[in-house]
């Protein structure tokens, strides 16, 4: 699993890339009916937003480790084994990083809200406007993605916080 993370990673293409795949089959799932190729187009048009602010974000914390993918890849992952860096340029890099996305995360309870009122409410627009098997589709859909994010929110806060913490507030 640590080898496709890391290239995961370096290969930031591969992640929009496997996003839109598999966005246009739920969708071609969901709606059948509809040529697979269209929802592709569609979908990938409609996620350019999207890839603008990954990338913008991405380049920011490439900076921040260094300039280099490398870089960012090695304290990612020394993020997510909870190994603290030895050497004073990768701790300055790291506290760099985790203070950047800490910075990044400090909306996050009012954002996960957001989105629970809002996939909740398509849903039952779904309900309304809809047959059952789009609406079972939405409400499965709804209840892995909040899930999963609130999942997914809570362990990286923990990890950000607990790098943190192990870095201590050393002057920058």
């Amino acid at each position: 699993m640590e080898r496709v993370n890391v290239f995961l990673a370096r290969h930031l293409w591969v992640q929009i890339a496997l996003s839109v795949l598999v966005a246009a089959v739920v969708i071609t799932l969901l709606y059948p009916g509809r040529s697979f190729l269209s929802v592709v187009v569609r979908t990938a048009v409609i996620s350019l937003g999207g890839v603008g602010v990954a990338l913008s974000a991405r380049r920011r914390e490439k900076r921040a480790a260094g300039g280099t993918t490398d870089g960012l890849v090695s304290l990612d992952r020394k993020l997510r084994t909870g190994e603290v860096p030895s050497d004073p340029r990768e701790r300055r890099a790291m506290r760099e990083l985790v203070g950047q996305r800490l910075h990044r995360g400090r909306h996050r309870v009012a954002a996960l809200v957001f989105l629970g009122v809002l996939f909740g409410t398509i849903t039952v627009l779904t309900a309304f406007t809809a047959g059952p098997r789009q609406t079972v589709g939405m409400a499965v859909i709804t209840v892995l993605f909040l899930g999963s994010m609130l999942y997914n929110s809570r362990v990286q806060t923990r990890r950000l916080r607990t790098m943190s913490a192990a870095l201590g507030s050393e002057s920058r």
